[in-house]
């Protein structure tokens, strides 16, 4: 679990550009870090790439905090 925290914060960081330790883990990406849809696209891609898992594009508008991309990453390893 701590891996894939980890790993997930350092994918988000990378793609809105700013360090790991700025960006709150239940800090709304889009209101208070100032992501947007593109760059939750490119996120959400390279978890994919990352983990070999489907994230299906409605789920987008879930992926609104750290922790919530960290469940759902979770939640389609399983599967």
């Amino acid at each position: 679990m701590a891996d894939i925290k980890k790993e997930v914060l350092e994918i988000v960081s990378m793609v809105i550009e700013k360090e790991p330790k700025d960006i709150p883990l239940d800090a709304h990406l889009v209101q208070d870090i100032g992501a947007d849809s593109m760059m939750a696209l490119e996120i959400l891609a390279a978890l994919e790439k990352k983990y070999r898992i489907v994230i299906p594009e409605d789920k987008l508008k879930e992926m609104t905090t750290v922790n919530k991309i960290i469940s759902m990453v979770e939640i389609a390893k399983k599967r």
